[in-house]
Protein backbone atom coordinates (compact mmCIF):
# COMPACT_ATOMS: atom_id res chain seq x y z
CA UNK A 1 0.00 0.00 0.00
CA UNK A 2 1.26 3.83 -0.71
CA UNK A 3 -0.86 5.86 1.42
CA UNK A 4 0.57 9.31 0.88
CA UNK A 5 0.31 11.57 -1.98
CA UNK A 6 3.60 12.68 -4.33
CA UNK A 7 5.57 15.21 -5.17
CA UNK A 8 8.23 15.58 -7.48
CA UNK A 9 11.16 17.48 -8.34
CA UNK A 10 10.42 19.80 -11.07
CA UNK A 11 12.52 19.14 -13.71
CA UNK A 12 13.35 22.75 -15.81
CA UNK A 13 14.23 23.05 -19.42
CA UNK A 14 15.61 26.04 -21.19
CA UNK A 15 14.22 27.15 -24.71
CA UNK A 16 15.10 29.43 -27.11
CA UNK A 17 11.72 30.89 -26.44
CA UNK A 18 11.60 30.25 -22.44
CA UNK A 19 10.95 33.56 -20.53
CA UNK A 20 10.99 34.15 -16.74
CA UNK A 21 7.70 33.78 -15.21
CA UNK A 22 8.14 29.90 -14.38
CA UNK A 23 10.79 31.31 -11.74
CA UNK A 24 9.05 34.89 -10.76
CA UNK A 25 5.64 33.38 -10.83
CA UNK A 26 5.68 29.38 -9.96
CA UNK A 27 8.64 29.62 -7.56
CA UNK A 28 10.57 27.52 -10.03
CA UNK A 29 13.92 28.51 -8.69
CA UNK A 30 16.67 28.13 -11.55
CA UNK A 31 20.06 29.60 -12.34
CA UNK A 32 19.07 29.08 -16.24
CA UNK A 33 17.92 31.73 -18.49
CA UNK A 34 15.12 31.58 -20.59
CA UNK A 35 13.06 28.70 -18.92
CA UNK A 36 10.41 27.07 -21.32
CA UNK A 37 8.91 24.57 -19.53
CA UNK A 38 8.55 22.65 -15.84
CA UNK A 39 8.26 19.03 -16.10
CA UNK A 40 6.16 18.57 -13.24
CA UNK A 41 5.33 14.71 -14.00
CA UNK A 42 7.31 13.00 -15.77
CA UNK A 43 8.39 8.82 -16.97
CA UNK A 44 10.07 10.01 -20.55
CA UNK A 45 13.37 8.46 -21.14
CA UNK A 46 16.63 10.68 -19.44
CA UNK A 47 13.69 13.20 -17.57
CA UNK A 48 11.71 10.33 -15.13
CA UNK A 49 10.96 12.89 -12.14
CA UNK A 50 12.28 12.45 -8.66
CA UNK A 51 9.70 12.33 -5.60
CA UNK A 52 10.48 15.86 -3.37
CA UNK A 53 9.73 15.12 0.04
CA UNK A 54 7.85 12.42 2.26
CA UNK A 55 8.42 8.84 2.53
CA UNK A 56 9.57 8.20 -0.76
CA UNK A 57 12.07 11.31 -1.07
CA UNK A 58 14.51 10.73 -3.36
CA UNK A 59 12.70 7.62 -5.17
CA UNK A 60 12.25 7.56 -9.14
CA UNK A 61 8.35 7.39 -10.43
CA UNK A 62 10.12 4.24 -12.63
CA UNK A 63 10.88 2.55 -9.24
CA UNK A 64 7.63 3.35 -7.53
CA UNK A 65 5.37 2.18 -10.74
CA UNK A 66 7.66 -1.06 -10.55
CA UNK A 67 7.07 -1.65 -6.99
CA UNK A 68 3.43 -0.39 -6.58
CA UNK A 69 2.19 -0.99 -9.99
CA UNK A 70 -1.91 -1.20 -10.18
CA UNK A 71 -2.08 0.06 -6.63
CA UNK A 72 -0.14 3.06 -7.47
CA UNK A 73 -1.90 3.66 -11.19
CA UNK A 74 -4.58 1.57 -11.29
CA UNK A 75 -5.36 -1.61 -12.71
CA UNK A 76 -7.02 -1.27 -15.86
CA UNK A 77 -4.03 1.47 -16.30
CA UNK A 78 -0.98 -0.81 -15.58
CA UNK A 79 -2.84 -3.99 -17.49
CA UNK A 80 -2.59 -1.07 -20.87
CA UNK A 81 0.65 0.78 -19.85
CA UNK A 82 2.64 -1.71 -17.36
CA UNK A 83 5.63 -0.02 -16.34
CA UNK A 84 5.44 3.43 -18.13
CA UNK A 85 3.36 6.46 -17.18
CA UNK A 86 1.21 7.53 -19.47
CA UNK A 87 1.02 11.34 -18.93
CA UNK A 88 3.27 13.97 -18.76
CA UNK A 89 2.39 17.15 -17.27
CA UNK A 90 3.84 20.51 -17.63
CA UNK A 91 4.10 24.11 -16.66
CA UNK A 92 5.19 25.97 -19.77
CA UNK A 93 6.07 30.22 -19.82
CA UNK A 94 6.20 31.51 -23.67
CA UNK A 95 8.26 34.47 -24.07
CA UNK A 96 8.39 34.34 -27.63
CA UNK A 97 6.26 32.66 -29.87
CA UNK A 98 6.61 28.59 -30.03
CA UNK A 99 7.55 26.97 -33.48
CA UNK A 100 4.25 26.07 -35.56
CA UNK A 101 4.16 22.56 -34.85
CA UNK A 102 1.91 19.01 -34.41
CA UNK A 103 2.30 16.13 -33.12
CA UNK A 104 1.54 12.34 -34.27
CA UNK A 105 -1.18 9.92 -33.58
CA UNK A 106 -0.20 6.57 -31.75
CA UNK A 107 -0.38 4.53 -34.64
CA UNK A 108 2.34 6.85 -36.90
CA UNK A 109 4.28 7.53 -33.52
CA UNK A 110 4.70 3.99 -32.96
CA UNK A 111 5.48 3.21 -36.75
CA UNK A 112 8.04 5.87 -37.30
CA UNK A 113 9.56 6.56 -33.65
CA UNK A 114 8.48 3.65 -31.41
CA UNK A 115 6.75 6.20 -28.79
CA UNK A 116 3.18 7.22 -27.82
CA UNK A 117 1.49 10.01 -29.97
CA UNK A 118 0.41 12.98 -27.91
CA UNK A 119 -2.45 14.01 -27.60
CA UNK A 120 -2.50 16.76 -24.99
CA UNK A 121 -4.31 20.38 -23.82
CA UNK A 122 -3.84 23.35 -22.37
CA UNK A 123 -5.06 25.34 -19.48
CA UNK A 124 -4.09 29.05 -20.18
CA UNK A 125 -2.92 30.18 -16.07
CA UNK A 126 -1.88 34.04 -17.09
CA UNK A 127 -1.90 35.72 -20.21
CA UNK A 128 -0.39 39.16 -21.01
CA UNK A 129 -2.55 42.14 -22.49
CA UNK A 130 -3.38 40.51 -26.25
CA UNK A 131 -1.17 37.46 -25.90
CA UNK A 132 -2.27 35.00 -28.38
CA UNK A 133 -1.87 30.96 -29.61
CA UNK A 134 -2.30 29.32 -32.40
CA UNK A 135 -4.93 26.43 -32.87
CA UNK A 136 -6.00 25.14 -35.97
CA UNK A 137 -6.94 26.60 -39.41
CA UNK A 138 -9.20 29.44 -39.77
CA UNK A 139 -10.81 27.97 -43.10
CA UNK A 140 -10.45 25.01 -45.25
CA UNK A 141 -7.63 24.57 -46.92
CA UNK A 142 -6.11 21.32 -49.21
CA UNK A 143 -2.72 19.48 -49.25
CA UNK A 144 -2.22 21.96 -52.25
CA UNK A 145 -2.91 25.04 -50.50
CA UNK A 146 -1.28 24.49 -47.28
CA UNK A 147 2.47 23.65 -49.28
CA UNK A 148 1.87 27.26 -51.35
CA UNK A 149 1.72 29.03 -47.85
CA UNK A 150 4.35 26.92 -46.64
CA UNK A 151 6.80 27.56 -49.03
CA UNK A 152 5.70 31.44 -49.45
CA UNK A 153 5.86 31.64 -45.68
CA UNK A 154 2.71 33.13 -45.34
CA UNK A 155 1.18 30.29 -43.23
CA UNK A 156 -0.49 32.87 -40.60
CA UNK A 157 -3.39 33.61 -43.62
CA UNK A 158 -4.65 30.28 -42.87
CA UNK A 159 -3.99 29.30 -38.73
CA UNK A 160 -6.47 30.52 -36.49
CA UNK A 161 -5.20 32.97 -34.51
CA UNK A 162 -7.16 33.33 -30.37
CA UNK A 163 -6.47 36.10 -27.94
CA UNK A 164 -6.42 34.07 -24.72
CA UNK A 165 -6.94 35.08 -20.60
CA UNK A 166 -6.74 33.15 -17.68
CA UNK A 167 -9.07 30.22 -17.48
CA UNK A 168 -9.00 29.28 -21.62
CA UNK A 169 -9.29 26.04 -22.47
CA UNK A 170 -7.68 24.13 -25.69
CA UNK A 171 -7.82 20.60 -26.39
CA UNK A 172 -5.52 19.68 -28.91
CA UNK A 173 -5.57 16.30 -30.61
CA UNK A 174 -2.85 14.55 -32.60
CA UNK A 175 -2.71 16.19 -35.98
CA UNK A 176 -4.15 19.68 -35.19
CA UNK A 177 -1.35 22.56 -36.31
CA UNK A 178 -0.96 25.02 -33.17
CA UNK A 179 1.89 27.06 -31.40
CA UNK A 180 1.47 29.23 -27.99
CA UNK A 181 2.21 32.75 -28.12
CA UNK A 182 4.47 35.44 -26.77
CA UNK A 183 3.71 36.24 -22.86
CA UNK A 184 0.87 33.36 -22.15
CA UNK A 185 2.13 30.68 -18.77
CA UNK A 186 -0.55 27.20 -19.13
CA UNK A 187 -0.27 24.04 -17.82
CA UNK A 188 -0.35 21.26 -20.29
CA UNK A 189 -1.24 17.70 -20.08
CA UNK A 190 -0.33 15.33 -22.63
CA UNK A 191 0.25 11.94 -23.50
CA UNK A 192 3.92 10.54 -22.43
CA UNK A 193 5.31 11.47 -25.26
CA UNK A 194 8.27 13.89 -26.62
CA UNK A 195 7.59 13.85 -30.45
CA UNK A 196 6.89 17.37 -32.06
CA UNK A 197 7.22 17.80 -35.84
CA UNK A 198 8.00 21.11 -36.40
CA UNK A 199 6.51 23.14 -39.59
CA UNK A 200 7.28 26.70 -38.84
CA UNK A 201 9.74 28.07 -36.66
CA UNK A 202 9.90 32.42 -37.49
CA UNK A 203 12.81 32.06 -39.18
CA UNK A 204 15.05 32.03 -36.00
CA UNK A 205 17.98 30.62 -35.17
CA UNK A 206 19.05 28.65 -31.71
CA UNK A 207 22.21 29.92 -29.42
CA UNK A 208 24.55 28.30 -31.86
CA UNK A 209 23.44 30.89 -34.82
CA UNK A 210 21.33 27.64 -36.10
CA UNK A 211 17.81 27.21 -37.40
CA UNK A 212 16.34 24.46 -36.02
CA UNK A 213 14.98 21.35 -37.56
CA UNK A 214 11.87 21.51 -39.34
CA UNK A 215 9.93 18.45 -39.78
CA UNK A 216 7.70 19.20 -42.88
CA UNK A 217 7.30 15.23 -44.35
CA UNK A 218 6.52 14.30 -41.20
CA UNK A 219 4.49 16.21 -40.59
CA UNK A 220 2.46 16.53 -43.86
CA UNK A 221 1.60 12.62 -43.28
CA UNK A 222 -0.27 13.54 -39.60
CA UNK A 223 -1.76 16.94 -40.12
CA UNK A 224 -5.25 17.38 -39.65
CA UNK A 225 -7.17 18.98 -41.94
CA UNK A 226 -10.76 19.81 -39.90
CA UNK A 227 -11.83 23.19 -39.11
CA UNK A 228 -14.03 23.67 -35.97
CA UNK A 229 -16.08 26.89 -35.46
CA UNK A 230 -14.74 27.25 -31.76
CA UNK A 231 -11.36 26.28 -30.59
CA UNK A 232 -12.09 26.97 -27.39
CA UNK A 233 -13.61 24.46 -24.60
CA UNK A 234 -16.60 26.26 -22.90
CA UNK A 235 -17.44 25.39 -19.46
CA UNK A 236 -18.63 27.49 -16.48
CA UNK A 237 -17.00 26.09 -13.36
CA UNK A 238 -19.25 25.75 -9.92
CA UNK A 239 -17.05 26.80 -6.38
CA UNK A 240 -16.72 23.61 -5.00
CA UNK A 241 -18.01 21.38 -7.53
CA UNK A 242 -16.39 19.07 -10.07
CA UNK A 243 -16.16 20.53 -13.52
CA UNK A 244 -15.73 18.74 -16.78
CA UNK A 245 -13.30 20.40 -19.17
CA UNK A 246 -11.58 17.54 -21.24
CA UNK A 247 -12.80 13.36 -21.70
CA UNK A 248 -10.57 11.21 -24.27
CA UNK A 249 -8.83 8.13 -24.39
CA UNK A 250 -5.91 9.33 -23.06
CA UNK A 251 -7.18 11.62 -19.86
CA UNK A 252 -9.77 13.14 -18.30
CA UNK A 253 -9.27 17.09 -16.71
CA UNK A 254 -11.69 18.44 -14.69
CA UNK A 255 -11.33 21.99 -12.95
CA UNK A 256 -12.74 22.23 -9.22
CA UNK A 257 -12.73 25.72 -7.75
CA UNK A 258 -11.93 25.15 -3.74
CA UNK A 259 -13.31 27.72 -1.41
CA UNK A 260 -13.21 26.14 2.22
CA UNK A 261 -13.51 22.58 2.48
CA UNK A 262 -14.38 19.65 0.48
CA UNK A 263 -14.48 15.42 0.73
CA UNK A 264 -13.24 13.92 -2.13
CA UNK A 265 -13.71 10.13 -2.61
CA UNK A 266 -12.09 8.40 -5.71
CA UNK A 267 -13.45 4.96 -5.21
CA UNK A 268 -15.19 4.84 -8.32
CA UNK A 269 -11.79 5.47 -10.01
CA UNK A 270 -9.13 2.85 -11.36
CA UNK A 271 -6.63 5.64 -11.75
CA UNK A 272 -4.33 7.60 -10.11
CA UNK A 273 -5.23 11.53 -9.75
CA UNK A 274 -2.84 14.23 -10.33
CA UNK A 275 -3.76 18.16 -9.47
CA UNK A 276 -2.31 21.25 -10.59
CA UNK A 277 -3.05 24.15 -8.58
CA UNK A 278 -3.54 27.14 -11.05
CA UNK A 279 -4.61 29.64 -8.93
CA UNK A 280 -4.15 30.07 -4.91
CA UNK A 281 -2.88 27.23 -2.64
CA UNK A 282 -4.82 24.30 -0.88
CA UNK A 283 -3.84 21.69 1.83
CA UNK A 284 -4.75 17.83 1.16
CA UNK A 285 -5.35 16.02 4.27
CA UNK A 286 -6.42 12.78 5.66
CA UNK A 287 -5.70 10.61 9.05
CA UNK A 288 -2.21 9.60 7.33
CA UNK A 289 -0.94 13.12 5.89
CA UNK A 290 -1.25 16.78 5.30
CA UNK A 291 0.20 18.17 2.32
CA UNK A 292 0.03 22.01 1.23
CA UNK A 293 -0.10 22.77 -2.67
CA UNK A 294 0.84 25.76 -3.70
CA UNK A 295 0.55 27.74 -7.28
CA UNK A 296 2.56 26.22 -9.77
CA UNK A 297 2.62 22.96 -7.91
CA UNK A 298 1.25 19.51 -8.82
CA UNK A 299 0.53 16.51 -7.08
CA UNK A 300 0.13 12.68 -7.81
CA UNK A 301 -2.54 11.07 -5.68
CA UNK A 302 -1.98 7.07 -5.49
CA UNK A 303 -4.94 4.90 -6.96
CA UNK A 304 -4.54 2.90 -3.52
CA UNK A 305 -5.58 6.50 -1.69
CA UNK A 306 -9.34 7.12 -2.03
CA UNK A 307 -10.43 9.49 0.35
CA UNK A 308 -9.25 12.86 1.15
CA UNK A 309 -10.56 16.66 1.87
CA UNK A 310 -8.97 19.39 0.10
CA UNK A 311 -9.23 23.11 1.63
CA UNK A 312 -8.27 26.48 0.98
CA UNK A 313 -8.96 29.99 3.25
CA UNK A 314 -8.61 31.53 -0.17
CA UNK A 315 -10.51 30.87 -3.68
CA UNK A 316 -8.26 28.51 -5.35
CA UNK A 317 -8.13 26.51 -8.37
CA UNK A 318 -7.32 22.42 -9.03
CA UNK A 319 -6.78 21.30 -12.48
CA UNK A 320 -7.81 17.26 -11.63
CA UNK A 321 -6.57 14.78 -13.66
CA UNK A 322 -7.03 10.75 -14.43
CA UNK A 323 -7.81 8.40 -17.05
CA UNK A 324 -11.01 6.79 -16.80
Amino acid sequence: MINEPLKFKPILKEKIWGGKKLNELLNKKSNKNNVGESWEISNVEGNVSIVSEGAYKGKSLSEIIKKYKSKLVGYKVYKKFGDKFPLLIKFIDANFFLSIQLHPNDKLAKKKHNSFGKTEMWYVMQADEKASLIIGFNKKVDVDIYKKHLKEKTLLDILNTEIVKKGDVFFIPTGRIHAIGAGVLLAEIQQTSDITYRIYDWERKDNEGSYRELHTKDALEALDFDVDSNYKTDYNAVTNKVTALIKNPFFTTNIIIVDGLIKVNHNNKDSFVIYMCVSGNVIFANNNFKIELNFGETLLIPNSLNKFTISSVMKSELLEIYID
